[in-house]
């Protein structure tokens, strides 16, 4: 299946998922889900695997083991493309809100963070530099950030605010319109993750894959 837009009601069934996070509606709605969600974010991660690799499409369900909120299903399908955790990804979705991309370390396991920590205070200024230019190319910047200095650091670090960084990613919105259900929605993301390449390359080259084993 080549990809050719995303369906029709893809924005109208998470409108109505954010009003009826409910399996009752999730039933009643589930051959939209496939048709216009799930199956066109497949063929788009197909149709950009042979520039940045194999894909996949995320659960659609939550994981509430341990959540507050025991709404059971995610608001947004989300389609990755990375090595490993942590170390560079390129990643999109769609929600109500419209399309997003997005790249970077999106969880850092301790010795993850300990790279990353070493290789800001030694090459900082590479790193302000990638996310320089992307804060210029529209993408704005997101993380889990420390309110206080990590341990070991001067006050006056020059790249205090990116070591503060326990992830560290980059994300960019388009709200809802024709293009999303159109071919071009592949150009849109293409281009997107063609921007991401220095960043999720130093990501990959600083932070990697962690080598403690998953619990």
């Amino acid at each position: 299946m080549t990809f050719s837009g995303f369906g029709e009601y893809a924005i109208d069934f998470y409108d109505g998922l954010e009003l009826d996070n409910s399996k009752a509606y999730w039933e009643d709605n589930k051959e939209t889900y496939l048709r216009d969600v799930k199956a066109p974010m497949e063929a788009l991660l197909a149709d950009l695997e042979k520039e940045f690799g194999p894909g996949k499409v995320f659960r659609p369900y939550r994981d509430v083991r341990f959540a507050k909120d025991k709404t059971p299903y995610k608001t947004h399908c989300g389609g990755v493309i990375e090595k490993g955790r942590g170390g560079g990804a390129y990643y999109t979705q769609i929600s109500s809100e419209g399309l997003a991309t997005g790249g970077g370390s999106y969880h850092m396991a301790p010795d993850q963070l300990a790279r990353y920590r070493a290789s800001v205070d030694a090459h900082g200024v590479l790193l302000r530099k990638i996310i320089d230019k992307l804060l210029k190319q529209g993408w704005d910047l997101h993380g889990d950030v420390m309110k206080s200095k990590p341990r070991g650091f001067a006050d006056d670090h020059p790249h205090l605010d990116l070591l503060k960084h326990r992830s560290i990613w980059v994300r960019k919105v388009w709200e809802p319109d024709d293009v999303l259900h159109e071919p071009a929605c592949l150009d849109r993301v293409r281009k997107s993750w063609r921007q991401l390449k220095d960043f999720n390359a130093w990501c990959e080259d600083h932070v990697g894959v962690s080598e403690s084993p998953r619990r």
